[in-house]
């Protein structure tokens, strides 16, 4: 079973598009799969959208009254599968955003590496891809010469993306000791991508790459991408130790 995890909020124009893409490109790919989307107190029509898809697509939804931001709306989302998958060594999860900035095919290339060994498979840019918006290549930039060491140390070579398919086993042996009161991410934005990753590389036999592209053109709402704020929250792991050695792979 292949779970798609959608932190949303004010998502409206969007979500409804993306869940009937995922629904073709997982159907044309021939593989059981469930969407899960967690609407992060939305003040638009995000829920009401999300109950009429529940009719036609494999949906779940989770929410919460207050809003509790990208990193826990994760790792709720991430929670929540742990306790469903009846196969946790055979399932994986899928962190996919729900503004369509991520492409709902590049799921297929994270799922196919997955199924030939990988634990974890993070979708990765190539680097100085001119197609994204000036202001994100600048801290992709600016961020990766802060964090040298702890990108060199990383298991893979973009670990700042947030798409990545993860083995349930591996998810579940993480949050294994810890409650749920018991964050498993303490940073937001591009920084808990960062943390997330060391968190469960640990677990992890295999951590393999698969290439994907971005598309900001795509929103269909203004940006919530700050500049600033994502600089300093990645500038917080300069230091930490979040990396151990599993094998690694490139597809």
């Amino acid at each position: 079973m292949i779970y798609v995890c959608i932190p949303a909020h004010n998502e409206a124009p969007t979500v409804g598009v993306l869940l009937w893409k995922v629904r073709r490109v997982l159907g044309e790919f021939d593989r059981d799969y469930r969407l899960v989307v967690h609407d992060d107190a939305s003040t638009d029509d995000t829920q009401e959208v999300l109950q009429r898809y529940k009719r036609s697509v494999p949906l779940a939804v989770l929410g919460s009254k207050e809003r509790i931001g990208y990193s826990a709306s994760v790792e709720k989302l991430l929670r929540h599968v742990v306790k469903e998958a009846p196969y946790p060594k055979r399932d994986c999860a899928v962190v996919l955003q729900g503004d369509f900035t991520e492409d709902p095919e590049d799921i297929v290339g994270l799922i196919r590496v997955l199924e030939g060994g990988a634990d974890i498979v993070a979708g990765a840019m190539e680097q100085g891809d001119h197609s994204l918006p000036r202001r994100v290549r600048l801290v992709r930039l600016l961020s990766r010469a802060l964090l040298r060491g702890v990108v060199a140390r990383a298991p893979v070579s973009d670990p700042l993306s947030g798409l990545r398919a993860y083995r349930v086993i591996v998810l579940k042996k993480a949050l294994r000791d810890r409650p749920v009161e018991q964050r498993l991410l303490e940073s937001e934005g591009w920084a808990s991508n960062v943390e997330l990753l060391g968190r469960l590389a640990p677990h992890a036999r295999r951590i393999a790459e698969s290439p994907l592209g971005l598309r900001y053109d795509l929103q269909q709402r203004e940006s919530r991408f700050k500049p600033l704020k994502t600089f300093m929250d990645l500038a917080r792991l300069r230091g930490g130790t979040l990396w151990s050695a599993p094998e690694t792979g490139t597809a």
